[in-house]
């Protein structure tokens, strides 16, 4: 028996819903990411693990409220608890291998289509493994050919919103970084609910042991919602600008200068006072003073004294 799925129960308030979501921790998380190329030192581990537990947070969030809407006509649905929660920590580790990588290797192609090709695994695999958590009498069936194009999609998207992170900087590079992120996570995730097809037990009894979307909204709300916010409230006030000068700005130490830049600031020789020749400057025009002598009192220069001959009557 086949079920009557549902995916917009509520409208396009869940999916309008999840996309901000997605788009938030993919903001937070790739800001993170930009942050941690121009770094070095004790920071740089810091800002590419808080980018990953952003974006894993805010990918499995998108994910649980999507679900919200999601719906079987036949049959009530239920979560299971550890499952659901396995989801999340696989998405931040996955995503946080691929942060790792474009964060240390640079925007090379090899660690972008590395960093990339991995987190949007992760992207998939939380999607599937969350899926694989839900409960209810009956069994999922998905289109394979439809999977593998849901996983494309969360690859080449996540690919480019590293890219845009890493590659170009400013205000409208991370806003379309974070929607490009955004339209991974949704894309994915709305195509890989195309390929599910449920089907039923013959004999529908109680409802599944689990706990249902409501009991779970308030963990999912409480935990990795006020995580964003955080996140969002340390990316505005950056430590690095706050404690002093950022380490992207000093020289590293026993770092070889670069051809053509001296390894010390030349300093320039003294200039003559402009427009007047070298004989009419100020401190030529005006002596210093020696002590004991009057103020602007010229140099006056010793005269020889005049041998004077002895007087002689004869000629």
């Amino acid at each position: 028996m086949q079920g009557t799925l549902d995916g917009f129960t509520y409208g396009l308030v869940t999916p309008v819903a999840a996309f901000v979501m997605a788009c938030l921790g993919g903001a937070l998380g790739l800001r993170c990411t930009t942050r941690s190329v121009r770094t070095e030192g004790a920071f740089k581990p810091g800002w590419l693990a808080l980018g990953a537990v952003s974006i894993g947070s805010g990918i499995w969030t998108m994910h649980f409220i999507a679900m919200m809407g999601f719906s079987i006509a036949e049959t009530p649905i239920t979560y299971d608890r550890p499952i659901t929660y396995a989801s999340l920590a696989l998405a931040i580790v996955m995503v946080g291998i691929g942060i790792f990588i474009v964060g240390y290797r640079g925007a090379t192609v090899m660690a972008l289509v590395t960093g990339g090709t991995i987190m949007g695994l992760g992207v998939a695999s939380m999607h599937y493994l969350g899926m694989a958590g839900m409960r209810f009498q009956g069994r999922v069936e998905y289109s394979i050919p439809v999977v593998a194009l849901s996983v494309v999609i969360a690859v080449v998207a996540a690919t480019a919103a590293l890219w845009a992170a890493v590659s170009i900087h400013g205000f409208r590079a991370s806003l379309l970084a974070s929607l490009v992120m955004g339209v991974a996570v949704s894309g994915m995730h709305y195509t890989g609910m195309a390929s599910v097809s449920v089907h039923l037990h013959g004999t529908l009894t109680a409802q599944a042991g689990g706990d249902s979307p409501t009991s779970l909204l308030l963990p999912m709300l409480v935990g990795p919602g006020v995580f964003l916010l955080l996140a969002a409230v340390v990316v505005m006030f950056d430590p690095l600008l706050v404690m002093g000068e950022p380490e992207w700005e000093k020289p590293a130490r026993g770092a070889a200068p670069l051809p053509g830049v001296p390894a010390r600031p030349v300093q320039a020789a003294p200039q003559p006072w402009p427009h007047q020749p070298a004989a009419a400057r100020p401190e030529d025009a005006w002596p210093v003073n020696r002590p004991g002598e009057w103020p602007h009192q010229p140099q006056v220069q010793p005269q020889p004294q005049r041998r004077e001959q002895p007087y002689s009557d004869s000629w």
